[in-house]
């Protein structure tokens, strides 16, 4: 068990250093899932919900290793950045607007290893392409998603 905790705090420690480098993003590699339905039958890792809830609170508003700012930039300009996409991960005009609106003060994570399908807390909306999928911390049952193909794709 000793071993174990020391194993552990070497990958938080990694994990920590490695969020605090300028040219990290963050980005979350789950399938797509759902507290509801055919895909809540899943049994995802709990970073399908709660990545990045999780870093806002845990590494930004807890251990102060990463500004607001520059984890909102490694969540939202450098991922599409790398991929290049050009219309996504900034605000203006012409964008698609992929938005969320949260409380910094309460924003978590919830999902567990036993219960991973539960969606984090603090997120007011949620908007993908411009539609709300989260209006009032409710799902809206909306699906405006669509899947996204970088340069290199080929049919």
């Amino acid at each position: 068990m000793r071993l174990l905790r020391g194993r552990l705090r070497h990958v938080r420690a990694d994990v920590s250093l490695a969020l605090q480098q300028p040219w990290v993003s963050i980005d979350n590699d789950s399938s797509g899932t759902s507290p509801e339905g055919l895909l809540g039958q899943e049994h995802p890792h709990p970073r399908a919900y709660g990545t990045f809830p999780r870093i806002l609170r845990k590494y930004v508003r807890e251990e102060h290793k990463l500004t607001l700012e520059d984890a909102l930039r490694k969540f939202s300009r450098y991922p599409p950045s790398a991929c290049h996409f050009t219309d996504r991960g900034v605000i203006k005009a012409g964008m698609s607007a992929d938005i969320v609106i949260f409380d910094p003060a309460s924003i978590h994570d919830v999902a567990t290893f036993e219960r991973p399908n539960q969606l984090s807390e603090g997120m007011v909306y949620v908007l993908v392409n411009g539609v709300p999928v989260i209006d009032q911390t409710k799902m809206t049952g909306a699906l405006p998603g669509k899947v996204l193909r970088g340069p290199g794709y080929v049919p």
